[in-house]
């Protein structure tokens, strides 16, 4: 497979965002920055459930996770109790695996506690903004799986008591919500994130 992929309109796509859902998604969502913090939340949640399953799987569910987790609203979801959980593992819209629930309820509740103490989930996120100056993937080889930042917020996030959280669900999470720019240097996307990361107002 080649490193980026041209569709009908002759447009250069990374290698992933070839067919629809995931075109929509590369296009339009991956790596332009984010600074709400449901949408952040949300996406850390759905990296998760991700965990030994496609991103494909999940965009598909997408919907259907944000109807069973309030929109992914933090202050709802840290009032989920077991009751919840139990309704949560009789939807067959979503991924039904327990320890992933109890997690995203966990999670919620850390969450509250760092809006707490930074102002919002989007300043305590942000602090762990990769170096901007790195260069531009030239190929999918060139991808990083991690980063010195995502093993340091991982390690946090874990000692404040967060779940499913590991080095490489961060670094995912840092992709896709713009603290990176990991679109292919040939990918028509790169520049228009560029763009958009320049513009965006750091929170904090």
């Amino acid at each position: 497979m080649p490193d980026v992929v041209k569709g009908e309109n002759r447009v250069a796509r990374c290698f992933w965002g070839e067919n629809e859902p995931l075109r929509g998604y590369h296009d339009a969502e991956w790596g332009r920055p984010v600074a709400n913090d449901s949408r952040l939340f949300e996406k850390l949640s759905l990296e998760a459930f991700q965990s030994g399953l496609s991103w494909l799987t999940i965009l598909r569910k997408r919907e259907n996770f944000r109807r069973a987790f309030k929109s992914f609203d933090i202050g709802a979801v840290a009032r989920f109790n077991k009751r919840s959980a139990d309704r949560l593992m009789t939807d067959a819209g979503i991924v039904r695996n327990r320890a992933k629930i109890e997690a995203t309820v966990n999670n919620a509740r850390r969450c509250l506690d760092l809006t707490g103490e930074f102002g919002s989930f989007a300043a305590y996120v942000w602090r762990f903004e990769p170096d901007t100056s790195r260069p531009a993937p030239r190929s999918r080889q060139a991808l990083q799986s991690t980063s010195p930042e995502a093993v340091a917020m991982s390690k946090d996030l874990k000692r404040r008591g967060w779940a499913f959280v590991g080095p490489t669900t961060v670094y995912s999470f840092m992709q896709a919500m713009g603290l990176v720019n990991d679109h292919l240097s040939r990918c028509f996307a790169r520049a228009e994130v560029e763009q958009a990361r320049r513009a965006f107002r750091r929170p904090g």
